[in-house]
């Protein structure tokens, strides 16, 4: 059975770093192994178009440059999508949508072994987390079971009202806060940075810490992880493909097209024709 990273990393109290994909596309995930640092990738199922092979070929990928793979699942799917993203390699789970502490439970079984010992509710398979025929029911299987990593999304009015028995229950290790859900579910919608968001937001991150959990924060600017650094927080996902995309086309396009239409209203200069420069 292969090594959990992201598990070896919190039992040694190490920082984490990770990034989002929403394209099943595993060269994404190749490059980013290629370019260091990176610890996890999160699959942001929540969000993305996907099948079944999508998620064998980005646990191929993920082996191939030693990253964990995280995915985020929405409620309805707790069961069968952790079941099939654990099977294909991935070996950290993000539930959202809690409410309850019944939700919270369900998220632990959703990734354990159904064993005496592990009380979940999964049963052999014959996987690629194990295989396919070679590690199939083993201990080592439910072992491995044990070390998935549980993520949960506090983003739910009930949620933070109920925070303390929720993040209580045995098994979750990570617990993330999620402004936007969380203002919508307020009647706030939009205003992340409301007094009632932030204030949750600082309850989620003090709780867990608290609780020995491990708080960890989304950033799309690196330059605002300050103040979750000092409140402790050592756990970062940082930037999201499609964003990453979009930002740049924006930005650069609308300086080409503002270069295009200056050059419009000046009269053209004969000079040499000049190198490329940074293309291939």
């Amino acid at each position: 059975m292969r090594h959990n990273r992201l598990r070896e990393l919190l039992a040694a109290g190490k920082p984490t770093i990770g990034t989002h994909l929403l394209s099943t596309w595993p060269t994404l995930v190749e490059l980013v192994g290629s370019a260091g640092n990176y610890d996890y990738i999160e699959f942001t199922a929540e969000y993305a178009p996907f099948h079944m092979h999508d998620l064998d070929n980005l646990g191929r990928a993920l082996e191939l440059k030693d990253l964990a793979g995280m995915i985020k699942i929405e409620q309805t799917q707790y069961t069968h999508q952790a079941m099939r993203a654990i099977g294909s390699g991935f070996q950290s789970v993000l539930f959202a949508d809690v409410r309850t502490v019944a939700d919270a439970h369900a998220c632990v079984a959703a990734v354990r072994a159904e064993t005496p010992n592990s009380g979940g509710r999964l049963g052999v398979g014959m996987r690629r987390d194990v295989g396919t025929v070679l590690e199939g029911g083993s201990p080592a299987y439910v072992a491995a079971l044990d070390e998935v990593v549980i993520a949960i999304m506090v983003e739910k009015r009930e949620c933070v009202e109920d925070l303390d028995a929720i993040l209580s229950v045995e098994g979750i290790d990570m617990v993330q806060f999620g402004a936007s859900d969380y203002s919508m579910s307020i009647g706030a919608t939009g205003q992340r940075s409301h007094p009632d968001v932030r204030k949750a937001e600082l309850k989620t991150i003090g709780t867990a810490l608290a609780k020995g959990l491990h708080p960890r924060v989304e950033l799309s600017d690196i330059n605002l992880a300050a103040p979750y650094l000092e409140m402790g927080v050592k756990h970062f996902c940082i930037g999201w493909d499609v964003r990453v995309l979009y930002d740049w086309w924006r930005v650069n396009g609308e300086g080409m097209r503002a270069m295009l239409e200056e050059g419009k209203s000046t009269p053209a200069k004969k000079t040499e024709a000049a190198q490329p420069v940074g293309s291939y």
